[in-house]
Formats: structure tokens, sequence, C-alpha cells
């Protein structure tokens, strides 16, 4: 019988979009400080930082990794949608704005997005057998293309979803849904968390990184998901998995674009939920609040090709601007690493 002996530390590793490397950073400070994590949880970015870190033996290797050829022409690769002209951007933030109702119809996740990814993820192939274990945080779509444009009409439209070993499914079974509390859900997610143990870590990791809007929905086994953005700040799930938590005290949403959006599709509260967990207890909060502000230079972006009229990725040209870039994000998370975890030892 699987163990229900909880984790001794979690790392969540939440979002960071494609500037994760600073996650690297954040989980070589903890095992420099002596309290490396036995489980990571990752959302979003997080999730790819989650798979690079179970996957490869040391910190070197895994700056690497990220720092690599490979992951330098996976994020050049990214391109822009049909949906990603200036009008069609600009037009849906202006609606999701206006719009208060919470999460009113089905919304398109299917055709309505920015970016293509590449189909393949530069990962490393399967985590090591001495690596901490690794569950990634997805929402998984109770709807289909049929039903897009409908209204909600009150039922559940997504469900939160961990992926990851049967420990951690063992662990949360019979647990509630973290985002569909009512303090700050509309009623759109299910009150039920689901797990999945036999989603691959290729498919789990495009899953959380598929944030509506962004990317496509992420088709696996006949099912749809959708991103690790229905969860992003996942310390109800790292409490119950484990004794202690690291996780990041994390900067206000944007109140014109993120929580709009949030409301709109999910029928969330971002802005609660983010006060919520803020206000809860951890071993040590690693305070990235300022990650906009010192990393704006050194991360992919979006950026506005006024020419082609379209909303594109500022990704370096050059895989040397871009290993400069991926350092400067390391050392960033690094920095923040130790200065938690040296407050929480005193």
């Amino acid at each position: 019988m699987e163990t229900r002996e909880q984790y001794a530390r979690c790392l969540v590793l939440a979002g960071g979009g494609f500037r994760f490397a600073y996650y690297l950073g954040v989980h070589a400070a903890a095992e420099d400080c002596g309290r490396p994590p036995d489980l990571l949880l990752g959302t979003c970015g997080g999730a790819i930082a989650a798979a690079v870190i179970a996957g490869l033996p040391d910190a070197p290797a895994r700056l690497d990794w990220v720092a690599s050829t490979a992951m330098h022409r996976f994020l050049r690769a990214i391109r822009p949608g049909d949906n990603a002209t200036l009008p069609r951007v600009l037009g849906g933030a202006a609606r999701r704005w206006v719009m208060r109702t919470a999460a009113p119809r089905v919304p398109d996740l299917f055709h309505d997005y920015l970016f293509e990814l590449p189909e393949v993820l530069p990962l490393p192939q399967a985590p090591l057998p001495d690596a901490p274990a690794l569950a990634v945080v997805g929402g998984r779509l109770l709807f289909g293309p049929a039903d897009v444009g409908a209204p909600r009409a009150g039922r559940a439209l997504f469900e939160q979803v961990v992926f990851g070993p049967q420990r951690v499914a063992t662990l949360l079974a019979g647990c509630s849904a973290p985002a569909a509390d009512p303090r700050w859900s509309g009623g759109a997610i299910a009150s039920l968390l689901q797990t999945e143990t036999t989603m691959p870590i290729d498919d789990a990791v495009r899953i959380s990184v598929a944030d509506m809007f962004y990317f496509p929905s992420h088709a696996s086994a006949g099912r749809h998901y959708t991103g690790g953005v229905i969860d992003l700040f996942p310390i109800e799930l790292a409490q119950t998995l484990a004794h202690e938590v690291i996780m990041e005290r994390k900067s206000p949403f944007n109140p014109w674009l993120a929580l709009p959006a949030l409301r709109a599709v999910l029928g969330l509260d971002g802005a609660a939920r983010l006060r919520h967990v803020h206000a809860q207890q951890a071993a040590a909060w690693v305070d990235t609040r300022d990650v906009g502000r010192n990393l704006r230079s050194h991360g992919v972006g979006k950026r506005i090709d006024w020419r082609a009229n379209r909303i594109g990725l500022a990704v370096p040209a050059s895989h040397d601007a871009y290993v400069a870039q991926v350092r400067m994000q390391w050392d960033y998370g690094y920095r923040k690493g130790m200065a938690a975890l040296t407050r929480a030892r005193q």
C-alpha cells in the first residue's frame, strides 16, 4: 500500500512564466542551506523548472540545460497565432475588463489564444531515482468545442488536477480543490480536487504551461486540459503534502489584464485568492514581488510588432544573449532563496 506519510519539505514553483530559470536558483539556495526539498510542486512555467530539477543531478547541469541551444531554439520557435493581432488582443482585454460576471459563458480555449507552442518541449527524459518527487498543477476541461459560447448557467467548467506519483494522490485523496473555494470562486471550478498518476511528465508540464489566452488547451488521452493558472499558489496542497513549505510571496495580479481574464474564464477573484495565500504559514517565504522590475529585461516577455500589427514574444536572437539572460534569472533566484532561508533560520 502506498504510504500516507507526508514529505519532509515541499518547494512550490508557482508560475514564473518564461523566467522559470530563477526557480533553479531558489532550489540551489535550498540545497546550499541544507534544506533540499523532497517534493517539487510546480505550476505554469515553474513546472518546467521542476521537471529540469528532478531530471538532472546537480545545479550546474540544470542551469546548463535551461541555457542550452535546445531550450533557446524552443523559445525562439514559439510563434504568434491567428488571434495575436493588436485589435483582437486589445478588444478582448477591453471586453473582459468591462464584464463583471464570473465566467458567464463557456470560453473558447481551443481556438482563442495568442501563441503556438512547438511540438516538443525540451525536458530531461525522466526524474532520476534519487530526485525529489514531482507534482504538477493543471486544469481539466468539463466541456468540448461544441459547448463554446453557451451560457454557463451555474455549472462547473473545470476540475483542478494534480499530476504526480501515487504517494501524492494518496495524500490528496478526498481533498477539496483550493481553486473552488467560494471565497474567491464563482462556481466555474468543481469542488473536488482530482489527481492523475499516469500522465507522462512532458504532457503534465505542457498542460501546466497552457494558460488560457496564451496557448491552446492541451489534449491527452481524449481529454482537454488548461494551465496551472487554475491555482497558481497551491499552498494548501503543499501543506497537505509536506511538513514544511517553501513558497514565494508574489506580486499582485495586473488589474487590467490578468484579473479580468481570471474572472471571465475561471470565475476567480485572483486578488482575494492571493491575499488569502499570503496570510498562510510557510517555513520560508521567498519574496519575489520585485521580479518584474529586476528581470524586466532578463526574461522572455510579450512585445508589440507595430509593423505587423501583432503581439509576439521577445526572445534574444543570439544564444549568448539568451545564456546571459538565464544566468541573471538564476542569480536572482539564488539571492532571493538565500535571503528567505537565512531569515527562516533566525
